[in-house]
C-alpha cells in the first residue's frame, strides 16, 4: 500500500505545482476566461476565470500512473486502456474548450461532434480491454447477465453516458471534483477488495491530483476543470467499474451524477409535453442542472438562494450516501 500512497502523493504534488504554472500562463496568454450562464446572477463575478485546469490533473494522473506501473511492472493492458480513457475524452473536452474559449463559440464541439468522439472513445476502450478479457456480462447485483456481443452497446451507452452526467455535475465550485473523489475512494476500497491494483493505482493517482485541485477549485474557484476534466473523470469512473466487473455500482457510487442528467431529461420532456399540451412550456425545476435548482431556492425557496457551500454540502452527502450503500452491498453479500 506504500506504493498507491506515493502515487498519489506524487500526483498531488505534481497537480498543486503544475496548477499556479498553467494559470500563470493562461493569464500571460491573455485568454478568455469562463463564460458563466446569464440566469444565474451570482455566477456572474465569476465570468473571466482560468478554465481548461483538467489539463494539469489528467497529465499528472497519466504520468504518476506510467510511472508506477512501470516501476512494480504492472504496465499492461489493463493500465493502457484506463489511461487511453482519460487521454481520448480529455482531448474531447480539450477540443470542445478550445471552440469554446479561443474562437467565441459558447456552444463548443457540435453534439453530433462531441457525441461521435465520445462513441469512438468508447468502442477503443471495448476493443483494447474489454474484449480481449472475455467479459461480455453485465454483473447486476451479484447476478450475471450475458449480453454477449451486446455488451459493446453497454459499454458504449455506459462511458458516453457518465462522461456527461459529470460533465453536467460540474456547474459550480468544488462540486465536481469532491463528488469524484468520493466515488473514487469506494472503488478503492472495492479494488482492495478485488485485489485489483491496476486499477487501485490509477484511482490513487486521482485522488492525489483532484485533492490538490480542489485547494483552487473550491470556493471562490481560482481555477475551473473544463470539459477536458470532466469528460474524463466520467468516462473513467464508468471504465473503472467495468473494468472491476461491478458495473451496477456506479448507479450508486455515482448517484449525483445521476440525479443531474435526469433532472434535465425531465426538465426538458416536461417542458415539451406541456408546451404541446397546453400551449406553453413548465417546468419542473427552477433551471437545470439539478444544482442550479438548489442555488435558485430549491423547491420551498420563499426568494432565498441557496450558497454555492451549501449546495456542494448537499450533494456531496448524497454521493456519500450512495457510495455507502455500495460498499455496503459489495462487502456483506
Amino acid at each position: 500500500m506504500i506504493m498507491f500512497s506515493l502515487a498519489g502523493l506524487t500526483a498531488f504534488i505534481l497537480t498543486l505545482v503544475g496548477v499556479p504554472v498553467f494559470m500563470r500562463w493562461y493569464r500571460r496568454a491573455h485568454i478568455s476566461g469562463q463564460q458563466m450562464h446569464e440566469d444565474v446572477k451570482q455566477h456572474q463575478a465569476k465570468a473571466g476565470t482560468p478554465t481548461m485546469g483538467g489539463t494539469v490533473f489528467l497529465l499528472a494522473m497519466v504520468v504518476v500512473t506510467l510511472i508506477y506501473s512501470f516501476l512494480v511492472q504492472t504496465l499492461h493492458g489493463g493500465i493502457w486502456a484506463m489511461v487511453s480513457v482519460l487521454l481520448i475524452y480529455g482531448l474531447i473536452g480539450f477540443w470542445d474548450d478550445f471552440v469554446k474559449i479561443f474562437r467565441q463559440k459558447n456552444e463548443g464541439l457540435t453534439p453530433i461532434q462531441k457525441f461521435s468522439l465520445q462513441v469512438v472513445g468508447a468502442l477503443f476502450f471495448y476493443f483494447l480491454h474489454v474484449r480481449p478479457s472475455g467479459i461480455d456480462s453485465i454483473n447486476f447485483f451479484g447476478i450475471a447477465i450475458h449480453l454477449g456481443i451486446f455488451y459493446l452497446l453497454f459499454v458504449v451507452f455506459w462511458l458516453v453516458g457518465f462522461s456527461n452526467a459529470v460533465n453536467l455535475t460540474d456547474g459550480i465550485d468544488g462540486l465536481a471534483t469532491i463528488s469524484v473523489v468520493i466515488s473514487l475512494v469506494a472503488y478503492a476500497l472495492i479494488a482492495v477488495k478485488e485485489q485489483n491494483f491496476d486499477v487501485l493505482l490509477m484511482i490513487a493517482a486521482a485522488i492525489g491530483a483532484l485533492l490538490a485541485f480542489f485547494v483552487f477549485n473550491h470556493k471562490p474557484a481560482k481555477i475551473f476543470m473544463g470539459d477536458v476534466g470532466s469528460l474524463a473523470l466520467g468516462a473513467l469512473l464508468a471504465a473503472i467499474s467495468i473494468s472491476l466487473h461491478r458495473e451496477w455500482t456506479l448507479l450508486l457510487v455515482g448517484l449525483v451524477y445521476i440525479l443531474e442528467t435526469a433532472s434535465v431529461m425531465l426538465q426538458v420532456l416536461y417542458f415539451k409535453w406541456t408546451k404541446k399540451r397546453y400551449g406553453e412550456g413548465r417546468r419542473i425545476f427552477r433551471m437545470t442542472p439539478l444544482h442550479h435548482h438548489f442555488e435558485l431556492g430549491g423547491f420551498t425557496g420563499h426568494g432565498k438562494t441557496w450558497s454555492e457551500w451549501q449546495v456542494d454540502g448537499l450533494f456531496w452527502t448524497v454521493n456519500a450516501i450512495g457510495s455507502v450503500l455500495a460498499l455496503l452491498i459489495v462487502f456483506l453479500k
